[in-house]
Parts: structure tokens; C-alpha cells; sequence
């Protein structure tokens, strides 16, 4: 089977301004490979600058990679400006939810002109058709059509995020990239999105790219996993060998800054000093 992603040497490199004006080089993302099948569930974990984000980035379309290759569906993620085709295939190819939902949706749209500007965009059905399809896809995130009528100032950050997954999966796209989507939310309503995501999986055939540097909820999601530090790939394979038997000193600093019962803040400070 031809993998739905192929990332292969890739390597970002981003141009910086100091705080004395001159420029430095940023290494980003360092000679990474890895490849996800179609319908398959990945997680990319790592502390923050790790570069889980800017590979995200790279396959959304959102970053050209600086070496290296990056593929969705066979076609490579290259530089530069593309045209409006292009942007329209790719965005049936992949799709991303990012960590706050209110700043992706527009304040001055309702829900339910949010969506259907997605179905406008890149399908074929009428203005009737289209309502009919919004009240689906807010159904299958768990919403209804009161919801549709709200802005997104009248819902809770857990709904806002069902209204961007609803969004986002209006296209059917192949890859669903949700980059820290679940942890600006409260810890119930972070349990009830990750449910919904569980329950796509099991009735839609798109495949998840989760990132994140909740190991816990990585368990939950995903099939796959690849740990991340300093922009480079340090350990991976399937989430559970991962998680249970870490073999590298990082990942299992990582794990030890987990809460457990018992746990005190001063513990956390010795893990995680040791992770930077």
C-alpha cells in the first residue's frame, strides 16, 4: 500500500532577527524520515521546539521544507506560491485543527456559515443540500442545529472545537492534522473531544496526525508514535511499545514528568530539568 505521507530527510531551518538586529539560522526540524499508511492514526510528541509543529506545518502546505522531501498522497509538499487548483486539491488532501478554535473560526460568521463556506468552496451542492450536509457533519461532531445558528462567541472552547473538526472534515479530506488541539481545554471537555475523535476513526476513513506533548492523551488516539527533541527524531514505533517501553533517556524523562498519584511539583521540576 503507498503511504499517505512520506517524509524523508527533512530538515527546516528558519532565518531569525536577534535582539541586536542581526540574522541567525534556526534549526528547526534535523533529518527526519518517517511515512503514515491511509487511515492510520500517527502521533509526533516532543517539549515545545522540538519541531513536532513545523513538520505539522510542512505537510499542511503552511511551510516549505528547506532539504529534504515531504509527501501527501504522492504529491510533494515544494516551495513557493501554488495556484487556486492546487490549494483546492490540497485542502481535500489535508486538513488541520489548531490549539484555539476561536482563532480559526470568524467572530462574524455563524456556525453554520462557517461550513457551508467550506462546502461552497470545494463541492458541488446546491444551497439547500449544503444545510442538509452542515447539520450532518455538526451531528457527527456531537452538535445540533441550534448550535449551527450560534457565533462562535456564544459556545464553549470544547464546542468551538467541534465546529473546527466539523469544518475541517466538510471536504472529506484524506489527513486530518490536529496540532495541540485538545490541550487548551478543561480536562472533562478535553475527555470529550478525544471520545469524538476515538469515534471518527471508527466511522470515517481519515487518517490522524496528532500532535502534542500530552502523552497520555497520545495513548488515546494514535496507532503510531515518534518522540521529538531539538528537532530530532529519537525514538518511534507503535504508541504502546513506545509508551510502556521507552528506550530512549528522553522519552522516559517524559514519562517520568507525568502526574501519578502521589506526584509533587518538586519531582516534576527534577524530570523535566532533565529533558531540556
Amino acid at each position: 500500500m503507498t503511504p499517505l505521507i512520506e517524509v524523508e530527510d527533512l530538515r527546516k531551518v528558519f532565518d531569525v532577527v536577534g535582539a541586536d538586529g542581526a540574522h541567525e539560522e534556526l534549526l528547526a526540524v534535523d533529518d527526519v524520515s518517517f511515512s503514515l499508511q491511509p487511515g492510520g492514526a500517527l502521533a509526533i510528541v516532543g517539549e515545545s521546539g522540538s519541531g513536532k509543529s513545523t513538520i505539522a506545518r510542512i505537510l499542511a502546505g503552511l511551510e516549505a521544507p528547506t532539504a529534504g522531501t515531504a509527501r501527501v498522497d504522492g504529491e510533494l509538499r515544494e516551495p513557493g506560491r501554488v495556484g487556486r487548483a492546487t490549494r483546492k486539491r490540497r485542502a481535500r488532501q489535508v486538513q488541520m485543527v489548531f490549539q484555539d478554535p476561536y482563532g480559526s473560526l470568524n467572530p462574524r460568521q455563524t456556525v453554520e456559515s462557517a461550513i457551508a463556506e467550506m462546502l461552497a468552496e470545494h463541492t458541488a451542492l446546491d444551497r439547500s443540500a449544503r444545510r442538509r450536509r452542515v447539520l450532518e457533519l455538526l451531528d457527527q461532531v456531537g452538535l445540533d442545529g441550534a448550535h449551527a445558528r450560534s457565533y462562535p462567541r456564544r459556545l464553549s472552547g470544547g464546542q468551538r472545537q467541534r465546529v473546527a473538526i466539523a469544518r475541517a472534515l466538510a471536504v472529506e479530506p484524506r489527513l486530518l492534522i490536529l496540532d495541540e488541539a485538545v490541550s487548551a481545554l478543561d480536562v472533562s471537555v478535553q475527555a470529550q473531544v478525544i471520545n469524538l475523535l476515538v469515534d471518527l476513526r471508527r466511522t470515517t476513513d481519515v487518517a490522524f496526525l496528532f500532535v502534542s506533548h500530552d502523552l497520555a492523551v497520545v495513548r488515546q488516539v494514535s496507532e503510531e508514535c515518534l518522540v521529538m527533541q531539538s528537532g530530532r527524531l529519537v525514538e518511534r514505533g507503535t504508541t504502546t511499545d513506545v509508551l510502556d517501553r521507552p528506550s530512549d533517556a528522553y522519552t522516559q524523562r517524559l514519562l517520568a514528568a507525568i502526574p501519578r498519584p502521589g506526584w509533587t511539583q518538586k519531582r516534576r521540576v527534577i524530570a523535566m530539568e532533565g529533558a531540556v
